[in-house]
Order: structure tokens, then C-alpha cells, then sequence
């Protein structure tokens, strides 16, 4: 099986002969910062809790989780990794019918067609700037009878943003359940943008959420889901593991969302250097540059001198790498997506494009 979530590291090691850790991957879209420092070091002093069981309850974890994300614990599911949870609340509602926004993480239409579910596919698009009217959204969701919609928010690859208003907007006027992925609201104003505090005033809703992106933990494999639905949350807990997130995680996640210095401090720099970035790669007369509320900006060839996978090709010898994002429905070959980097890393990968289209 194929699986696209970005470069595969080790292969390109092989192939090009550079250690994996000489490459600067703007394909994963991961905060180039890594984790909290008082996470790590909490595990390195505590590292012989490997031989005890994790606490079933995980009732820390969740109380870490609550506080972070402004809703009651008890509408609260664990995860190993948000693909888990997409995986378990599509199973566990089994939709007959789907609006699905695109163009969009490709994990969504692999569950949805296990559960055989009947697929709507809206497209955002790009004379738009990839902007969704959430009045347009509704009608179609109520005029093909939907009775689930996923978004993603931000969009993956696009970056185009629902405020937690506009949210509200679209489960008060429709019927379907709204699975929400928050898996890079973390690089907006959450305040503004996350869905999460209406999980506890509306029964409709399932938010996702990840650590593998903002925390830059995808080794820990922790992710979370917020449901209000008593049955539906019931059913998905039955359905999981027991003790399914290992001791690590949890002990990892107790700490990062309580790590107030180290989110502000990451949160403040990346955002610096996205507007960076969006500002540099606009300058380009060859591109069109999307505006992005994630860590990530996706961008078109316009000129179409090169193919994103010619440029991403060029760019490898640098040691940089990019995403060609013709996989991703509704998207062409002149597409590419970059993720925010460290400054000086950036601004190398801006040298770089400037050789490239002189």
C-alpha cells in the first residue's frame, strides 16, 4: 500500500546518498522546533516508567487535554494518532452519505469507502483562492442530504480557515454530523478558529486533533477526539484498545499542553515566519501564492515553466524537499506546498528558488 504523508526520508537517503537528517523537509508540515524540552526531560529523568502499566483512566492526560482545549473531559477520546480516531467515528456512525471538502487529506476517502459510503466531494476552488462561502456549504450539504461533513481546518493543502463561528453556523443549519480536523489549528488564533469549546454545546460535533504536527511528536502516536454525543463517544471508546496509548504519550501529553512558554514561543516564530515565506514566494513572478492560516503555503507554477515534480526533483540535489501535490484531487502538476521551517532554513529555500527561476 501507498501511503502519502509527506517525503519518505529513509528512501531518498538511499537514493541521493545523504543522511536523512542533512535534508530540509518542507513536505511534513511539522514544527521545526520539536518537542517541549520539559516533556523530554521529564521522560529521560523517568524513563524506567516503561515497565508499569499507563493509567487505564488517563485521567491526567485527559485533565491536561481539557484544560488546553477549554472543554469537559468527559467528552474526551484517546487515540494512537488521529487516524485512528477518523477511522474509529466513521465506523462507529457508519454514514450513508458524505460531503467531503476538497481538495483534502487523503486518509478521509480511504475510511469513508471501508464504511461504503456514498461520497459528495465539494471542491474549494482556486478562482476563489480556495475560500468557502459557509451559506453555499450548507445548501449543498442539505440539498444532497448529507448526513456527515468533514473539514478540515485548516485545510490541508490549501490553508483556507472556518472560524469556530462559521462552524456554529453550519451545524445549526444543517442535519448532518460535522467532523472537524484540527490538526493545524494549533498556528492560528484558536480563539478565533477552534471548534473545540462547542463540543460540549452541540451533540453534532466531533473535533480531531493531533500532537505528531504542532508538538512535533508523530513517534508518540497521540491524538484526541472531542464528542459531545454520549452514545457515539461510548461506542468509539468500546471499540478501542485497552490501554491503547502507551505510557510515553501519555506522560509526554500531561506535560506539552501545560507548557504555556514553550506553545507561545512556537507559535510566535512560526507565525513570524510564515508571513515571511508569504511574503518572499509572492515576490516570485512565476507563482500564484495561497494565503494559509497552517504552517504550510501552498503555491502554482503560473508560468508553468517547470512541473511541481521538475522543481521538487531540482530542489532534492539541494537537499531540500518540497511537496508535489498533484496527488491531491482537484490540484494539477503545477502545484507544490512548503512548510515553515527555521529562519535560516527559509530563507535558503528562497536562494534556492531564486537560482531555480531567475
Amino acid at each position: 500500500m501507498s501511503v502519502n504523508h509527506g517525503a519518505n526520508l529513509y528512501d531518498l537517503s538511499g537514493k541521493y546518498g545523504f543522511s536523512k537528517d542533512e535534508f530540509l523537509d518542507f513536505s511534513s508540515n511539522i514544527n521545526p522546533f520539536g518537542t517541549s524540552s520539559l516533556a523530554k526531560e521529564y521522560i529521560i529523568k523517568n524513563i524506567d516508567m516503561v515497565s508499569v502499566y499507563p493509567d487505564v483512566e488517563y485521567k491526567d492526560l485527559k485533565k491536561s487535554i481539557s484544560s488546553y482545549c477549554k472543554c469537559y473531559e468527559k467528552n474526551m477520546v484517546l487515540g494512537s494518532g488521529a487516524t485512528e480516531l477518523i477511522s474509529s467515528f466513521i465506523s462507529t456512525i457508519k454514514p450513508k452519505k458524505a460531503v467531503l471538502l476538497s481538495p483534502a487529506y487523503s486518509e478521509y476517502e480511504k475510511e469513508l469507502k471501508k464504511n461504503n459510503c456514498e461520497i459528495i466531494k465539494y471542491f474549494s476552488k482556486e478562482d476563489n483562492h480556495f475560500r468557502i462561502d459557509p451559506v453555499e456549504l450548507i445548501d449543498f450539504i442539505n440539498e444532497n442530504k448529507s448526513d456527515l461533513i468533514i473539514i478540515c481546518n485548516p485545510n490541508n493543502p490549501t490553508g483556507f480557515t472556518f472560524s469556530k463561528y462559521e462552524i456554529e453556523v453550519i451545524l445549526n443549519n444543517t442535519n448532518a454530523f460535522v467532523m472537524v480536523d484540527e490538526t493545524y489549528i494549533e498556528f492560528t488564533n484558536t480563539d478565533i478558529y477552534s471548534s473545540t469549546p462547542l463540543v460540549d454545546k452541540y451533540d453534532n460535533l466531533f473535533v480531531i486533533r493531533g500532537t505528531s504536527k504542532f508538538f512535533s511528536t508523530p513517534g508518540i502516536r497521540l491524538g484526541y477526539g472531542l464528542i459531545g454525543k454520549e452514545e457515539v463517544r461510548n461506542k468509539i471508546n468500546e471499540n478501542l484498545d485497552l490501554w491503547n496509548i502507551n505510557i510515553i504519550a501519555s506522560a509526554m501529553g500531561e506535560i506539552m499542553f501545560t507548557d504555556k512558554e514553550y506553545i507561545c514561543r512556537c507559535i510566535d516564530i512560526i507565525l513570524k515566519e510564515r508571513d515571511y515565506l508569504l511574503e518572499s514566494l509572492s515576490k516570485f513572478n512565476d507563482f500564484q501564492v495561497f494565503e494559509s492560516k497552517g504552517n504550510f503555503i501552498l503555491c502554482k507554477i503560473n508560468s508553468k515553466k517547470i512541473t511541481a515534480s521538475n522543481l521538487r526533483e531540482l530542489l532534492i540535489p539541494k537537499k531540500i524537499i518540497i511537496r508535489d501535490c498533484k496527488s491531491f484531487e482537484g490540484l494539477d502538476e503545477y502545484y507544490f506546498r512548503v512548510c515553515v521551517l527555521k529562519p535560516e532554513n527559509n530563507k535558503y529555500l528562497i536562494d534556492c528558488l531564486k537560482e531555480i527561476f531567475v
